[in-house]
């Protein structure tokens, strides 16, 4: 007897909801390894260094930053490939579809960098981290809606994706702006040739990966070296990558299927293993309080729902969006809390940011704390409100 074929939106929503599970679990591993007696061990495994060499010419990097130049360069691949798929023909191929999801990105990229920068103002060492609080965690947020199951209307997942990856790719603007320090000249023209090899080869319709994946590592290492962080690579490549169709397949689409698994419950996860730990030795509540912890908790838990739905509601109400079908200002406004979940692309905007293991201690505090208060508060307005629909007279 044949098998009733999957819903896609139900497979997607699974993947969404086991790779923000994957995505908790390991934070919570990391918390729980950095405070306990193998704490010590964790912090030298992260520090011990590891080479790769071909003749003459090698890369010598700690693990950690292995895991943050290295293997973050391939999430950066895929969210090149789903702003490339959404521009072209998703939730962003239009303006009138745009609309929404750009303007209440906006509004939720700049509040919660201005909140940062008034709290520590003053203090120019600290304001390298405006851009901390600033993007939204895909995995986590989505991972949140598909817990969530049914109280959250089709569309404000559709919103929180496409807002969420305008997030990112101002996040990837920021980072190559204002994260890039010591450039090289000639490594970055290097880089230049390797991404016009991409761009040539885009052009050309080419269909093979291998040739992607020669052109895309022999960039990241030019881009490693120039001074400009190297997981800019991977959205270069991603962004090469062709969506035209052949037999009913493109190789954007079939690279973005083929690495999401990968990215959900392997990548994007030991990052979070790798970033997360912080020991809560000693812990008080000055400790939140210090500038940085609390511009970041203030800038993701307020600042976003903040200037998300202010904006979003200012577009709605001037008639430059619409309302997502199904969706209600009270529901519109607990998606906006959800994305002051800021966990993974908060943590990796910290490390660009600081080298000072005691300020990216204050970093992972701030960050955990905002995104475990942003999703628990969202999940009880949602279920409120689910709760209110069921018992108000019809």
């Amino acid at each position: 007897m044949a098998k009733a074929p999957v819903d896609s939106r139900y497979a997607a929503d699974n993947t969404d909801l086991y790779g923000g599970i994957a995505l908790g679990v390991a934070a919570a591993a990391a918390l729980i390894v950095a405070n306990s007696p193998l704490g010590p061990q964790y912090e030298a495994l992260l520090h011990t260094n590891g080479e790769v060499r071909i003749g003459s010419i090698g890369l010598t990097k700690t693990l950690e930053h292995w895991i943050n130049d290295g293997l973050m360069a391939v999430f950066f691949l895929l969210v090149g490939l789903e702003i490339k798929r959404e521009a072209i023909e998703g939730a962003l191929a239009s303006p009138k579809k745009a609309a929404l999801p750009v303007i209440a990105a906006f509004g939720g990229f700049v509040t919660p960098a201005a909140i940062f920068a008034a709290v520590n103002w003053g203090d120019a060492q600290a304001l390298r981290g405006w851009a901390i609080p600033a993007a939204t965690d895909i995995a986590f947020a989505l991972g949140v809606c598909a817990m969530l199951g049914r109280k959250v209307p089709a569309s404000l997942k559709t919103f929180l994706l496409a807002l969420a990856i305008i997030d990112d790719l101002m996040a990837i603007i920021v980072i190559a702006i204002f994260y890039a320090a010591d450039l090289s000249v000639l490594a970055l023209a290097l880089g230049g040739l390797g991404v016009t090899a991409l761009i040539v080869l885009n052009l050309l319709d080419v269909r093979r990966p291998a040739f992607y994946l020669i052109a895309g590592l022999f960039t990241w290492v030019c881009v490693l070296k120039s001074g400009v962080h190297a997981t800019l690579a991977g959205v270069a490549v991603g962004f090469a990558m062709p969506l035209t169709r052949h037999d009913g397949h493109s190789l954007l689409e079939d690279t973005e299927h083929a690495l999401k698994p990968w990215v959900n419950f392997a990548i994007v996860p030991i990052f979070a293993f790798a970033n997360a730990g912080v020991s809560l030795h000693g812990l008080t509540f000055s400790n939140l309080v210090a500038p940085i912890p609390l511009g970041i908790i203030a800038g993701l838990f307020i600042g976003k729902q903040v200037g998300v739905f202010a904006s979003s509601l200012l577009a709605i109400r001037l008639g430059v969006a619409a309302m997502p079908e199904g969706a209600t200002p009270a529901k519109l406004y607990a998606i906006a809390i959800l994305t002051g979940i800021g966990f993974t692309m908060s943590l990796f905007i910290g490390t660009l940011a600081f080298d000072d293991e005691i300020v990216l201690k204050q970093i992972r505090l701030g960050v955990l704390s905002a995104s475990l208060l942003s999703g628990i508060v969202a999940a009880l307005i949602f279920s409120v409100i689910e709760r209110s629909s069921r018992i108000s007279p019809s």
